[in-house]
């Protein structure tokens, strides 16, 4: 049977329930959101002398929510308009529709009284072969089935979506004692494709696989910060971003999420899991229990393990909660000597050896607690899943984890990991000493460019499942390297396709990356079919080096500035007209350089994730590696005879202006960015190389014909350049902007009009690239550029001078 999903059924439309609603409306699914009907009127609806019978009053609960969902930030949706595909009831009046659906889903609270009694309804109305599924983050899959017809039971099962829906990548399933593998083959594969997520079948446990092992590593740490008397802020810098964990690490994370949200599941698996080794490390600490009390429950209640007050000069101070005192006082700063020795090692997974063998108390602090986490998840199997990767996945997927537990124990080294745990008191699973034995030295392996998972069964290497849809950069990065420098690498993707993947620092665009991508369209010309822009970091590119560009403008080096800003130039357009098909293949942040690159390529196969923008009025100047002339281009190609022409062209130049960035791919398009009909949008980011080198092949296999360079770009002179000013002058006078401001603008200005031309006239694209470098080089001559680049530099932000 093929099955297809055309509409779904949401029922409960809370945090989570709107969340998802809005996450299968992303993917251009029709939604029918419902929830229950008001019992009683609020004031504001007595006053407009409506009754309960009244439709607004009836779907009020269910559009109330949803309403907040949209509003929220950041927001469960790529795009406004895609909201309309939602379409809001209630269970009393529209139940009868889920008839017409092919999925329901349910997102009820956590009770299973009530959820049956939800089932009990759907099961009047479902018509047979439609697919049920509860979101449920802990009620065992077999007591919701208990009851239900035989249709019903095997085509229901857990799919147990994480908290923010379009952002946390883990889709767990979680099959019930008569759940079909059709209907759970049909889940993983629809999460992977259509929904872009990780899909990780979990068995019926408590908390299956996510939160069981989270909650676990959170509860430790609870018990171990006291155990070694850390500080908070000590706890959250040796968590977060040195180990490729999120920047809110643990306890920032915690008020994020809500003191009570992990009480309640850490409760859960203190009741539901007697057997389990690490019981007795789920029963709460005291300073829990006072939190509770309190209420000091986060973000949501004001205060948690963090609280932000304003201090009498009005400014906004963060304090911390001291764990012994249970006082909030001035944070303080955390540093380690283990850390400093991790600074020039880029990626985390290369700083565990290092971490582990600290000599100061960081070091100490990750022994003892990774020796927990690698005896916790080894005992978890058979328990909670067969297979060790599914962990890895659930851990990284789920809580943002840049490598999972099994991932970090191979980079220490499995027998090396098995030492500090017994130092520490800590004892494996006895399938991990078995794994030795059997001479696999390691948890994974790399072969002919695919994953192996060490299978406990068989003892033996196993490719793990569903990778043939992806191109893993990691596992090809050596064995199909054509060619590298510092910051890049030249891989062959296969069928004369090349892919060019940045290895600086943020992906920035300096003379090196620069030098690769020639290189790659050089050897593509000569060998090749096609070339693709892409890298597997967090971020695709944050843009130019600015470093470098600062350190040029200090020393007044204005020839050799003036040659890199071509160089870039030069580069963007060899991208652009080449005689090879090039891709680029954006994801995450995609500022400034990395936008213009994207910009120039035949095709943009971006990630639904993706926040492009060009940013340059950030840093005092304005797109110089023809992000400028291409706006220029772009506005002109949508000038007609009955628009007027100088308010598109104001819309691009607003866009770098304003320095906007899209909070998504889709708003991209609305930006002018990407363009409709020509780029495309992946959901799944694991499958964005794939999809690349497939769009490169097409091109070459259609016959790709270099592009001929434009000539016939109109420019309005100035009659744009005059209104520019004006609109400059009032933004200036009514101190929306700065002096500064005021400058950048009206460069970008005079760039985007063409010059001081007396009327509208037709240039090429030389031409306006070379008002771009000469507006961006004059701009870096000024005091107040270079302080804002080196504010840039120091903080990250952005300043206003």
């Amino acid at each position: 049977m093929k099955r297809s999903i055309n509409k779904v059924a949401v029922i409960g439309s809370g945090i989570m329930g709107s969340g998802i609603a809005c996450h299968f409306a992303n993917i251009g699914v029709e939604v029918l959101l419902l929830d229950i009907v008001p019992r009683e009127l609020t004031d504001k609806e007595r006053q407009k002398g409506l009754s309960l019978d009244d439709s607004s009053v009836r779907n009020r609960i269910v559009n109330e929510h949803l309403a907040t969902a949209l509003k929220s930030s950041p927001s469960p949706i790529y795009h406004k308009k895609f909201a309309d595909r939602i379409t809001t009831g209630n269970l009393d009046d529209d139940l009868h529709r889920i008839a017409e659906v092919d999925w329901i889903i349910e997102v009820v609270v956590e009770r299973l009284d009530i959820k049956k009694q939800v089932f009990d309804q759907i099961e009047q109305y479902r018509k047979p072969g439609t697919l049920i599924t509860s979101n449920t983050s802990g009620i065992p899959i077999h007591f919701m089935s208990e009851g239900r017809s035989e249709d019903f039971r095997k085509h229901f099962c857990g799919t147990h979506f994480f908290n923010p829906a379009r952002y946390l990548k883990l889709f767990e399933i979680i099959p019930g004692p008569d759940t079909s593998t059709e209907v759970l083959d049909f889940l993983n594969s629809y999460g992977e494709k259509f929904l872009g997520k990780t899909s990780v079948v979990a068995k019926d446990t408590p908390a299956f696989i996510g939160n069981r092992i989270g909650i676990f590593g959170i509860m430790s740490l609870f018990h171990l910060v006291k155990e070694m008397k850390l500080t908070i802020e000590e706890v959250d810098k040796l968590t977060g971003p040195v180990i490729g964990r999120p920047k809110s690490a643990t306890f920032r994370t915690v008020d994020v999420v809500g003191l009570d949200t992990l009480v309640h599941v850490a409760d859960g698996l203190y009741e539901n899991c007697p057997d389990d080794e690490a019981h007795a490390l789920f029963k709460l600490p005291d300073f829990i229990n006072t939190m509770m009390e309190n209420k000091w429950l986060g973000s949501k209640s004001g205060q948690g393990f963090y609280k932000k007050v304003k201090g009498e000069d009005g400014k906004s101070n963060i304090l911390s909660l001291d764990l012994d005192t249970l006082e909030y006082r001035p944070q303080k700063k955390a540093s380690f000597d283990t850390l400093e020795l991790t600074k020039s090692i880029d990626r985390p997974i290369d700083r565990f050896k290092v971490l582990v063998g600290g000599k100061d108390k960081a070091g100490e602090f990750y022994r003892k607690s990774f020796s927990a986490v690698f005896a916790y998840v080894s005992h978890r199997i058979p328990e909670i899943t067969d297979d060790l990767y599914k962990i890895d996945d659930a851990m990284k997927a789920g809580f943002g984890w840049e490598n999972g537990p099994f991932e970090i124990w191979d980079a220490i080294g499995v027998k090396e990991g098995l030492e500090m745990m017994k130092a520490h008191g800590e004892k494996p699973a006895a399938w991990v000493e078995e794994m030795i034995q059997s001479g696999n030295d390691s948890f994974y392996t790399v072969k002919e460019g695919h994953s192996f998972y060490y299978d406990i069964p068989s003892k033996s290497q196993v490719k793990v499942p569903g990778q043939d849809a992806f191109i893993i950069l990691d596992n090809i990065r050596e064995s199909k390297k054509v060619w590298s420098n510092s910051d890049a690498v030249i891989q062959d993707l296969g069928d004369g396709i090349l892919n060019l993947e940045f290895r600086s620092k943020m992906n920035t665009i300096g003379g090196e990356v620069l030098q690769g991508i020639n290189k790659a369209i050089d050897l593509a010309e000569k060998e090749y079919n096609g070339l693709v822009l892409g890298n597997q970091a967090a971020n695709f590119s944050v843009g130019a080096n600015i470093g470098m560009i600062f350190m040029m403008a200090v020393e007044q080096e204005y020839d050799e500035l003036n040659m890199a800003i071509k160089m870039f130039q030069d580069t963007m357009m060899r991208v652009r007209y080449s005689s090879i098909p090039v891709i680029a293949a954006p994801h995450g942040m995609t500022l400034g350089g990395g936008c213009e690159m994207s910009m120039h390529a035949d095709k943009v196969v971006a990630a639904a994730e993706t926040y492009i923008g060009l940013v340059e009025f950030g840093v005092g100047v304005i797109p110089g590696g023809g992000g400028s002339k291409e706006m220029t281009l772009r506005a002109s190609d949508t000038f007609k005879k009955d628009d007027v022409e100088l308010n598109a062209l104001r819309e691009y130049f607003l866009t770098i202006g304003t320095a906007k960035v899209s909070t998504s791919a889709y708003e991209a398009f609305d930006l002018g960015i990407l363009q409709k009909g020509k780029d495309i949008v992946v959901v799944n980011k694991d499958r964005q190389i794939a999809e690349a080198k497939k769009q490169a092949l097409l091109l070459a296999e259609a016959g790709y014909t270099r592009p001929i360079k434009r000539k016939d770009i109109k420019v309005l002179g100035r009659q744009a350049l005059g209104a520019f000013y004006v609109g400059t002058d009032g933004m200036y006078a009514g101190k929306y902007i700065s002096e500064h401001d005021k400058k950048i603008a009206n460069k970008l200005a005079y760039v985007m009009a063409g010059g001081d031309l007396s009327e509208a006239t037709y240039v090429s694209e030389q031409y306006l690239l070379d008002l771009e470098r000469e507006a961006f080089l004059s701009l870096c001559t000024e005091r107040k550029t270079l302080e804002r680049i080196q504010h840039m530099l120091k903080t990250g932000k952005p300043l206003r001078n």
